[in-house]
């Protein structure tokens, strides 16, 4: 099956959606697929990763907030790219204007949108939140609700990869959504890299000593993220108990933080961990992961830490929530500050349970399970034929 996936969020400097693509690429042609990716790039090209892998680049402006990042602009260009590589199974990976316009195709592909952006939680609920309720808020954005509902009637398939995002989607009347959760990158993240001497050390680093309860955060140092939030909630837990807080990740929020953390020698902001392998023993060696943002829609460091058997403390909205179900996790009411300081106290003079990790969800059961929906989708065209 040749399966094009329209990836508006696409970028070679890195994040989370590229990260998703690479492996499917990979897992796609292992299955026997062949994947085609058509992104906004600088120019017009063809990138061959491997033989029935590609990305084909479409000259395309940058975003003017964030220029590592392009937006597809000219629909002809792109519906023309699609008629020339003939997809038997489509995809759409933003909810933006690209997902209108692969929906306005005139080609016979059965279609999916993938939900890597939940926008009204990222922006919306977070503006408005202290001012109305995300009832209100959703009446207030109706416009872009009944954007979600035309592209339900234009689309066969909106795929979620968590319960709570596919939830609300049909309650808003998207009829099409549906779960496929994702997975962690196989045979990575274990509780086997936990290292005494690694926690002791991150410890130090925070001014304290291996009876402290240590902390780690890990994504992009952005606004939705709340790291502000969590900073503040540790400065005041830490008034209680002996905590340490190590924030892994960059971005351009990060003076802010470095700043926002200067009341305690406790915290520190760190730079991102490119090597995979040195980013799984950190984890493994913390205990717990905390996290500020209820507008993930799966949270792939949650799945991480649960590979790693690392206890959760995590909003009781979005993605993350999903992954909060063994017997140290935590969830605190999402975007409150003074909830997330209570939880963080309890946690810390909790007694410890013995860490037991589940065998946990890869990418490539998750693209087993996406490939086998697609399938699906396409199986009365092909009978018809």
């Amino acid at each position: 099956m040749r399966i094009v996936d329209v990836c508006a969020f696409y970028t070679p400097h890195g994040g989370g959606v590229k990260t998703y693509i690479d492996r499917k690429l990979a897992a796609g042609t292992a299955a026997g697929h062949e994947i085609v990716v058509i992104a906004p790039g600088e120019r017009d090209a063809v990138e061959e990763r491997f033989p029935g892998a590609r990305i084909v680049w479409l000259a395309s402006p940058p975003l003017p907030f964030d220029r590592r990042y392009r937006y597809f602009h000219d629909e002809a260009a792109l519906h023309g790219a699609l008629d020339r590589v003939r997809p038997a199974m489509i995809e759409a990976s933003s909810p933006w204007s690209s997902a209108a316009m692969v929906g306005r195709w005139q080609g016979s592909a059965p279609r999916a949108l993938v939900m890597h952006a939940d926008p009204l939680s990222a922006y919306a609920y977070r503006w408005f939140g202290g001012l109305a309720s995300i009832n209100m808020i959703d009446r207030g954005f109706a416009r872009y609700w009944n954007h979600l509902r035309r592209l339900d009637a234009a689309y066969d398939l909106i795929v979620s990869a968590s319960g709570n995002l596919t939830d609300r989607l049909r309650a808003g009347g998207v009829t099409r959504a549906t779960t496929v959760p994702m997975g962690v990158e196989p045979g990575l993240f274990s509780p086997g890299f936990r290292d005494a001497d690694l926690r002791a050390g991150l410890l130090r680093r925070c001014g304290l000593g291996p009876d402290a309860t240590l902390l780690v955060g890990v994504g992009r140092y952005s606004a939705e993220k709340r790291w502000g939030m969590v900073i503040d909630a540790v400065h005041a837990a830490g008034t209680q108990r002996s905590i340490g807080l190590v924030l892994i990740g960059d971005g351009r929020g990060r003076r802010g933080l470095v700043a926002r953390a200067a009341g305690s020698p406790h915290v520190v902001v760190g730079e991102a961990i490119r090597d995979r392998t040195t980013l799984a023993r950190t984890m493994a060696s913390a205990d717990a992961l905390v996290h500020g943002c209820e507008a993930e829609t799966f949270c792939m460091v949650a799945a991480e830490a649960r590979a790693s058997a690392l206890p959760l403390i995590v909003p009781d909205r979005g993605g993350a929530a999903d992954h909060a179900r063994g017997a140290d996790d935590r969830r605190y009411r999402a975007a409150d500050g003074a909830s997330l300081r209570d939880t963080i106290v309890a946690f810390a003079g909790r007694q410890v349970a013995t860490r037991v990790p589940d065998a946990p969800r890869t990418m490539d059961d998750h693209f087993d399970e996406l490939f086998a929906a697609y399938a699906d989708l396409r199986a009365p065209a092909v009978l018809a034929a």
